[in-house]
């Protein structure tokens, strides 16, 4: 499921905010109460406006069949939507229940309520990445809702002109790019500032954001050797850069601005509407002989304001909805773009998910896919965002750029781990 865009957002890869950077200040709820209490609670979710249309409409459908609750929606169709959630958990008006991604920094200040004795009974039916990817000291902090696998996207009979094999190395990646830029059309792209990719390099060049131990993993030859192609590629001419939309939005891809795309799995519907069957999709190239294909699997979990007035309530809707209502959790993850369920159940039995570009995406996310790791904090997630705009846009030498980003890491890691 897509989402408003500018430069610095991109709603399932690449940003995630901070506590504390957000300025205080109360955030009003839009639309009305959807439920129907019985025991006089009221609750208030927030979800950020997805682009896909009949997500509000099925959200608000959700919570209206919920009996035990009168549930307000708040939906956030502003671009800066961790800035607005932010910002109202600083406030009497903060929801009750809200979405977003696992960070250390919501457990270790108390924002976010642990949910294990809810996921305990079904653990064993969730995949054991996003268990983990939710997981501190033992205890599991927020529901996942929907797994999003991202790849390169590629137009079939563009490269069957060119003659152009699908790529398996980040060098038969800018070979391609080269071979399909033609004319208005350029060969690949990746976004406008690069950032949706700078997870797959560390992990197709071998490497990790960080060790078992909470320690930088990510500066290795590998890196420093995806950086230095990065920036080839980026002075080529053979990437689309200035696009109408970012890389979330398959527009560019399906208009044939380009004949490869970097996007995810949610855009699948609306290619295969725009394309019929002339593409595909395949993993983010290795980059080095010794590294691996990789597919990056965001998405979305529901939280518990733990600093909330109704957090026992709270939990019970989440429960109800996110546990509990099957039906609602695979119409959540198929109707609205192609999602994987992240309960192992659903996944088996999503019929739309079984057959064609769908079942390759699943095969891609078995096989190659990696999870968020908790610590890897906003702060250094920025960090390494700096690395790609110095050394790939401005041409500063890699090693410079991340012996500086790692001083920033290591900031964040004292703070957090001590």
């Amino acid at each position: 499921m897509s989402a408003s865009s500018n430069t610095t957002w991109d709603r399932r890869t690449v940003l995630r905010a901070a506590m504390g950077l957000a300025a205080a200040g109360g955030l009003a709820a839009c639309g009305g109460n959807t439920g129907r209490s019985s025991s006089g609670d009221r609750l208030v979710q927030m979800f950020h406006a997805y682009g896909e249309a009949g997500t509000e409409q099925a959200i608000k459908r959700y919570a209206k069949a919920y009996k035990d609750a009168d549930v307000t929606t708040q939906w956030i169709t502003s671009a800066d939507y961790e800035s607005k959630l932010f910002s109202s958990l600083l406030t009497d008006n903060a929801p009750d229940v809200f979405e977003f991604h696992p960070q250390i920094q919501m457990v270790k200040s108390g924002q976010v309520a642990d949910l294990t004795d809810l996921i305990d009974p079904v653990k064993d039916d969730f995949n054991p990445a996003d268990i983990t990817s939710h997981t501190v000291d033992g205890k599991i902090y927020g529901v996942r809702m929907i797994d999003d696998p991202q790849f390169f996207f590629y137009r079939k009979s563009m490269l069957e002109k060119a003659e152009v094999e699908v790529p398996t190395t980040l060098d038969e990646l800018m070979e391609a790019a080269a071979k399909l830029t033609t004319g208005k059309v350029k060969g690949l792209y990746m976004g406008n500032d690069l950032h949706s990719v700078n997870d797959t390099l560390i992990w197709s060049a071998g490497a990790e954001h960080l060790d078992e131990k909470n320690q930088i993993a990510y500066h290795t030859d590998g890196v420093v050797e995806g950086l230095k192609k990065m920036r080839k590629l980026f002075t080529s001419g053979d990437l689309l850069l200035g696009a109408p939309t970012e890389s979330w939005d398959p527009s560019s891809f399906n208009q044939g601005l380009c004949a490869i795309q970097f996007c995810g799995m949610w855009a699948m519907p609306a290619i295969q509407d725009a394309l019929g069957d002339d593409w595909g999709v395949f993993p983010f190239p290795k980059v080095t002989d010794s590294g691996k294909q990789s597919v990056y699997n965001g998405g979305w979990s529901m939280f518990v304001n733990a600093k909330g007035k109704n957090v026992d309530a709270a939990k019970e809707y989440v429960k109800w909805l996110w546990i509990d209502q099957k039906k609602y959790q695979e119409d959540w993850a198929t109707s609205y773009g192609f999602h994987i369920p992240p309960r192992a159940s659903l996944a088996e039995s999503a019929t739309k998910l079984k057959s064609g570009n769908a079942a390759e995406g699943v095969r891609l996310f078995n096989e190659f896919g990696h999870f968020d790791n908790i610590g890897w904090t906003q702060a250094m997630r920025t960090a390494f965002e700096d690395v790609f705009a110095n050394c790939v846009r401005k041409n500063m030498d890699p090693e410079a750029a991340l012996d500086k980003c790692d001083t920033a890491v290591n900031r964040e890691l004292k703070k957090l781990f001590g």
